[in-house]
């Protein structure tokens, strides 16, 4: 059963809008305009999810941080999903999740990544993103 979502106490400089406006403005990236299309795109699957820096990258929580822009992909840009920073016990079965597009790449039992090469692919993707971050995040 997935834990239940509900505001987190993150309350640093980082745990905040402001923290990613000032590192996407001094962000060098060549997919930048990708990385803020994704990061519209994770803040807009459900109004619980906030934003910070974690991991020197935009990162995503509900009550624990979730998702966490994979700056340094060798194929375009990325989003590394997990289950917040320490290890925490999965339901039976794992995480069970619809990826009928096969977005994950699976790291380990709770965590993985999904890699986009392009805009264009992005933009191809995001209702199937969309969808699995929604589904993602009733785990967090």
């Amino acid at each position: 059963m997935p834990a239940p979502r509900g505001a987190a106490a993150h309350t640093t400089k980082a745990d905040s809008s402001a923290a990613v406006d000032e590192f996407l403005a001094g962000l060098e990236h060549p997919m930048k305009a990708e990385v803020v299309t994704l990061r519209s795109l994770v803040l807009g699957v459900d109004p619980s999810v906030r934003e910070g820096i974690k991991w020197n990258a935009p990162s995503y929580r509900t009550t624990e941080y979730f998702a966490t822009t994979h700056l340094r992909s060798k194929v375009g840009v990325g989003l590394v999903l997990h289950l917040g920073a320490k290890a925490r016990a999965l339901p039976p079965g794992g995480l069970q999740l619809a990826d009928p597009d096969g977005l994950l790449r699976w790291l380990a039992p709770d965590r993985a990544v999904v890699e986009l090469r392009s805009g264009v692919e992005l933009e191809e993707r995001r209702p199937a993103l969309h969808a699995l971050l929604a589904q993602w995040i009733l785990y967090v």
